[in-house]
């Protein structure tokens, strides 16, 4: 089957492929651009899984650690593990809900209480939030704002003219952040300049490597911190029972059972590219030393061959198959950061208002970006 996901929204494209009964199920496709897609969820947990066969290095540009396999992709991770560990990041969990704070107040402010799940809460306590863990000025906000959104756009369009444009200009951005740290290594104490210093692989790191370790941290995350805190929120909107059970107070493994589990309902976290580095047969289908494949983590996590009920809410039941945060070594190493963030904005939101639906439009996302694009709920001070 010959497939093409562009245009489409990635959650209803991957309920097509993934469709039963057996005879429409296509857990693995040819898209017309070449690639191979692959949807179902044991498809996906194999390719993510087999580094040996399914090589991250897909990018011409300089990927830290995402682009790397075997050795040098576990000596890069266990650099920026050091900075993602729980006990590291849990220091800035006062500060995170000091800012969830004020971006909840600035919502309630506003249009009655009317605002953009995604936009107004979610790319504004990203950036904040960001800013407070690496260190970076708060005068960066308005700018870094307006990238979420210019990326959102290029990202979009489809246009890879457009889209490098707006990462040239983001890594312009991060240099001119980390330039003062080179040039000045006793003014600084924060994250950023720790990393500009880090000397852990024996050696410290150049500036191209500085730079791509920031954008994996920052570029991705933020447009990501925003579709997912969207998400969310369209899920506590619906439903006012979840939002009293998160307001008596929940544990930090909880909260993540629950957030993972809204998520996995509709993954903004749409897809990964792979190359094969040998011929390999996944989901029946035999591909060549070379080929192109896209893991579509959203189709993987609503397949209903491993979750029967996709748009159903289980925590508990759907925890151990989830893939919101991928699989193999590439699992995500920001998760402890991002349920630090998510768990302040919720719990300091739900103390300060109620989330309802609202009659204005939502628009959802299309490949490659996942959930929704933009979403009005309204808050209800309480």
């Amino acid at each position: 089957m010959i497939v093409d996901p562009n245009g489409r929204d990635p959650r209803e494209f991957g309920d097509e492929l993934l469709a039963s009964p057996s005879p429409q199920r296509c857990p693995v496709a040819r898209t017309s651009s070449g690639e191979v897609l692959v949807a179902g969820h044991a498809e996906v947990v194999e390719v993510a899984t087999s580094p040996e066969q399914f090589s991250s290095g897909v990018s011409a540009h300089l990927q830290l650690p995402n682009g790397l396999d075997g050795e040098e992709h576990a000596r890069y991770r266990a650099l920026i593990d050091a900075y993602l560990a729980p006990a590291v990041v849990d220091r800035h969990g006062e500060a995170f809900r000091r800012i969830a704070r004020e971006v909840v107040e600035q919502g309630l402010a506003g249009d009655n209480g009317r605002v953009d799940a995604v936009f107004d809460i979610g790319a504004r306590f990203a950036v904040r939030a960001m800013t407070e863990w690496l260190g970076w000025p708060d005068e960066l906000e308005d700018r870094l704002i307006g990238w979420v959104v210019a990326n959102s756009r290029a990202t979009r369009s489809g246009d890879p003219a457009r889209t490098a444009a707006v990462a040239a200009e983001f890594d312009e951005i991060i240099g001119e952040v980390v330039r003062p740290r080179q040039e000045e290594p006793d003014a600084f104490d924060d994250v950023t300049a720790e990393l500009v210093h880090d000397t852990s692989l024996g050696r410290a790191l150049e500036f191209p490597e500085i730079v791509s370790v920031l954008r994996n941290w920052t570029g991705g995350d933020l447009g990501s911190m925003a579709l997912s805190i969207g998400v969310i929120l369209r899920g506590l909107a619906y439903d006012p029972a979840l939002q009293e059970r998160l307001r008596e107070g929940v544990s930090r493994t909880e909260f993540t059972a629950i957030a993972d589990e809204l998520l996995r309902r509709d993954n903004p976290f749409v897809s990964n590219r792979r190359v094969t580095t040998c011929p390999v047969t996944v989901g029946g289908v035999e591909l060549p030393e070379g080929q192109r494949v896209r893991i579509h983590w959203t189709a993987a996590n609503r397949d209903p061959a491993r979750f029967p009920d996709p748009d159903g809410f289980d925590p508990a039941g759907n925890a151990a198959h989830n893939l919101v945060w991928g699989t193999g070594p590439h699992y995500c190493p920001g998760k402890a950061l991002s349920m630090l963030e998510l768990q302040a904005l919720v719990e300091e939101l739900l103390a300060l208002a109620a989330v309802a639906p609202s009659a204005d439009p939502a628009v959802r996302s299309v490949h490659p970006v996942g959930g929704w694009h933009s979403l009005p709920v309204e808050l209800e001070r309480r």
